[in-house]
């Protein structure tokens, strides 16, 4: 089954691409209203749904958050603005964290987030 190229659609896959961090649902809606009035929260979770289903998007979850999307790509980080509540990608992994895993254990992932005041904020 081929699915419909709408500019709803559109809007929303072009908001969460040109983003340079990850987005609430509600941030892609209100972007995606700048560019289409019209656009509804309905067919944001639907297209969302549809990019994460593709493996074109992954979800970014913070503790006590509302999820974000973000583009699928490489291992990265995260920091997290206590003052506005953005979320920002942080580029790259230390090594060194692979010493913290205890001896005899094999680490599969895992998941880091800094918290404190962005650019803007500071």
């Amino acid at each position: 089954m081929r699915l419909r190229n709408t500019i709803q659609k559109q809007i929303v896959t072009q908001v969460i691409h040109d983003a340079d961090r990850p987005l609430t649902i509600h941030e892609v809606l209100a972007e995606g209203q700048k560019l289409l009035p019209t656009l509804g929260l309905a067919t944001v979770y639907r297209e969302i749904g549809r990019l994460c289903e593709a493996d074109e998007l992954r979800t970014v979850v913070i503790a006590n958050d509302p999820p974000r999307y973000e583009i699928t790509k490489h291992h990265h980080h995260h920091f997290k603005c206590t003052e506005c509540d953005k979320v920002y990608e942080l580029e790259g992994c230390p090594k060194e964290l692979k010493t913290l895993v205890p001896k005899g254990f094999k680490a599969q992932s895992h998941e880091l987030t800094f918290y404190g005041l962005c650019r803007v904020c500071a």
